[in-house]
């Protein structure tokens, strides 16, 4: 559809939506990434200005959830944020969400209006069936304990091994210290998570992985965020690629590396 949005003097957010969408089923498109809280306005704003104009129906596709990390109530006066967005959606009059891998499944009990959570597993699977002759001989492994559903069932589908990464950190986004469970020794190590922010996790795992005998270390996740050093330190990490899906455009970060791949979760 035919849409213009742009910024007032004081920075507000305008949005004009040039057709009618009266009665019509409307998907809007708009992932958690870049400028995350102008995004989400425009979002919050676009639904609002369709439900007015008489849409039978407002779709909210957003493949990388905003605020998804901030899913519980972990110290004294923490908000809950992603509680606060699924409110903010619901208000907006969306009546339906689609969205990749959450950071938390429970994310989806935040709404009252139905939630449809999709998995990058297949992709993830396919990559590796594809890409890695010898993945018969790779390990699986969780950069946390979180993600250990993640990686076992992975794992079990490519009828291979899996190893876990437990991590303390002391501050967010700074890991104090690492602890892998399982061997990896003479065998290929494929990181696995759901997202890839900082890169601190994941260079710091790739190191361990190396250091316990891996003979390659590769990385693979849903969400390819890639804030701060991130690119700087894939670029000089030994992962043989990073693999991240297109929920979050990736030209300009493959563009500053060569070992970024992206893998288009529309094909088959």
């Amino acid at each position: 559809g035919r849409v213009i949005t742009k910024k007032f003097s004081n920075r507000e957010t305008s949005v004009e939506i040039n057709e009618s969408v009266r009665g019509e089923d409307v998907f809007i498109v708009q992932s958690g990434c870049g400028e995350i809280n102008d995004n989400l306005m425009e979002l919050l704003i676009m639904i609002n200005a369709c439900k007015i104009a008489s849409a039978s129906r407002v779709t909210a596709v957003i493949p990388c959830f905003p605020y998804a990390r901030q899913d519980r109530k972990d110290k004294s006066r923490a908000p809950i944020s992603a509680k606060l967005v699924a409110n903010m959606l619901s208000v907006a009059g969306a009546d339906h969400i689609i969205t990749m891998d959450l950071h938390a499944s429970q994310i989806q009990g935040f709404f009252d209006i139905p939630v449809d959570n999709l998995f990058a597993e297949p992709a993830v699977i396919r990559w590796i069936s594809l890409h890695i002759p010898d993945f018969k001989n790779a390990v699986i492994v969780s950069p946390d304990a979180g993600g250990a559903k993640r990686v076992t069932s992975i794992a079990d589908r490519l009828n291979i091994d899996f190893a876990l990464i437990h991590k303390e950190r002391k501050r967010a986004n700074e890991i104090d210290s690492m602890v892998l469970v399982g061997d990896v020794t003479k065998r290929i190590a494929i990181l696995v998570d759901d997202m890839a922010d900082t890169c601190g996790t994941f260079e710091c795992a790739s190191q361990k992985l190396l250091s316990a005998g891996a003979s390659k270390v590769y990385a693979i996740c849903t969400h390819g965020i890639f804030s701060g050093p991130a690119v700087s330190r894939i670029n000089n990490s030994p992962f043989e690629a990073v693999v991240v899906t297109n929920t979050i455009p990736q030209e300009a970060n493959m563009q500053n590396s060569n070992k970024i791949q992206v893998r288009k979760l529309n094909m088959q």
